[in-house]
């Protein structure tokens, strides 16, 4: 079951975002048991980040997995600011800076990290694997 709260953009319903993850797991021989989206404000992110791992810098996602890969139950927390300040900062769509976020959760869940540079190389390299599916998928439906 995969659930999202809060979603900040009219371009994406449940069903869209719900479907692709579905197909991500495929792609990734991962089974999704439980994983909630919520959408959340900056301020409500910093204090988590503070709370649960101690850290008091503003963060974009924070991803709590409770399984080991390749079953995926987690719940994981985006701030909707950070998303829209990154999408201007790196020039891109906020659909896709929404998108990345969801499938950089997605990723963690499956043990991908991104605290060394060479991580943070395949972190993305893995986003933008997950995000052109998005959009294929989204070219054969039209």
């Amino acid at each position: 079951m995969i659930y999202f709260n809060n979603i900040p953009n009219d371009h994406f319903t449940a069903a869209v975002l719900r479907h692709w993850l579905e197909a991500l797991s495929v792609s990734y021989s991962a089974k999704i048991k439980h994983l909630y989206y919520n959408f959340v404000n900056e301020s409500s992110l910093l204090q988590m980040n503070q709370d649960y791992l101690k850290h008091d810098t503003h963060t974009d996602i924070i991803t709590f997995s409770y399984t080991a890969s390749p079953e995926i139950e987690a719940e994981i927390f985006i701030s909707i600011d950070r998303m829209r300040v990154n999408a201007i900062l790196y020039r891109e769509y906020t659909e896709n800076e929404m998108l990345r976020l969801v499938a950089h959760g997605f990723l963690h869940c499956l043990g991908y990290n991104d605290g060394t540079e060479e991580e943070k190389l395949i972190m993305k390299e893995e986003e933008n694997r997950c995000i052109n599916m998005f959009h294929v998928k989204q070219e054969k439906n039209v």
